[in-house]
């Protein structure tokens, strides 16, 4: 008898790798399958990106919590951000959603009025999708597409060494939204008419309940001519993301601590929690901002935009990713062994 593998001791991405090495491609117009945030399938003077993201309730949200609108808009965001990862234009989605008994008609059509506001806000279409039962709490999955010319697609193995290493907003601050709604549950678990303490910390859960996707960003870089050479979602934390970056573009990076841009709120809150900042905008996830690579050549025209922080550069990759401290002290970065 075989011996069984624990999903957790591969990883996420490693689990992800042995599941799709095996797989083939038996159509020249498969560009690109697995390893990034988009497959691309050509089309011939144009590529159209495919990609597919599911949340689980228990796993991905807690529905005590989280208010259904804001969820069906965080779900589109999410199947969105991975079209713009590819530096494409998304255009349609398609909704399917495993649904239990516990779920009425009533709170699906406000699921279905966040998807839309986030949909019209990004200009896609919402165009099918598909219904089960579910035993387990509801799960939605959302197919996205979207296009893009060939020459202007990014993909995650473009960073060269030299190349500056971008994110389009400060980190921590959705895993921080997280904890304070967590928080707020368990202290009044059995209080009538409870009335959670969420002044003063309302930014840090509408990063977490309602992330915003970075369209903006993208279009200012193409006014000014910039093409990133290599991106990726940041979703799973600065800290792994970083690292498949770096593993998919056979580099190594150094970014810089003062440089990560933390927000006041998640500092405040962290100290409050007695949780390192830091380790928050390295590790927490669910920040949904875009990392990215540009040549060194366009530091000055990205630094103008005021869009984006420059948090480090990359290196050889023999290198390793490495963390460097205000007082000099270079760190070896590492993952999180399974992500949520």
């Amino acid at each position: 008898m075989s011996k069984s593998t624990e999903i957790a001791s591969l990883g996420e991405f490693g689990l992800i790798d042995r599941l799709t090495k095996g797989l083939g491609r038996r159509n020249a117009s498969t560009l690109h399958g697995a390893g990034d945030d988009a497959a691309v399938i050509d089309l011939g003077d144009r590529v159209m990106l495919l990609t597919t993201d599911m949340l689980t309730e228990g796993i991905d949200f807690d529905l005590s919590y989280f208010p259904l609108k804001h969820l069906g808009y965080k779900s589109v965001v999410r199947g969105v951000n991975d079209i713009l990862a590819m530096n494409g234009k998304p255009e349609q989605l398609v909704v399917s959603l495993g649904v239990s008994a516990k779920i009425s008609v009533e709170a699906l059509d406000t699921l279905y009025e966040g998807m839309e506001t986030a949909a019209k806000e990004l200009g896609v279409d919402i165009v099918g999708g598909d219904t089960t039962a579910s035993m387990n709490g509801l799960v939605i999955n959302i197919s996205a597409v979207g296009f893009a010319r060939k020459e202007d697609v990014v993909y995650r193995a473009g960073a060269h060494e030299h190349d500056l290493i971008c994110i389009t907003s400060n980190l921590g601050a959705a895993y921080m939204g997280l904890h304070l709604l967590e928080r707020e549950k368990r202290v009044l678990k059995d209080i009538d008419n409870p009335e959670p303490k969420f002044e003063g910390y309302e930014y840090l859960l509408e990063r977490y309940l309602k992330p915003r996707a970075r369209v903006n960003v993208l279009d200012a870089l193409r006014e000014e001519g910039i093409r990133p050479t290599a991106m990726i979602d940041l979703s799973d934390g600065l800290a792994s993301d970083l690292r498949q970056l770096c593993r998919s573009s056979q580099c190594g990076a150094r970014i810089y601590l003062e440089r990560i841009p933390i927000a006041r709120q998640t500092s405040e809150l962290a100290e409050e929690m007695h949780i390192d900042p830091v380790i928050a905008a390295l590790n927490g996830g669910e920040d949904h901002e875009l990392l990215f690579t540009v040549p060194l050549d366009k530091q000055e025209a990205v630094m103008r935009l005021g869009l984006v922080d420059v948090i480090g550069h990359i290196t050889k990759e023999e290198s390793g990713v490495i963390l460097v401290t205000p007082d000099g002290e270079g760190i070896a970065l590492k993952a999180q062994a399974f992500d949520r």
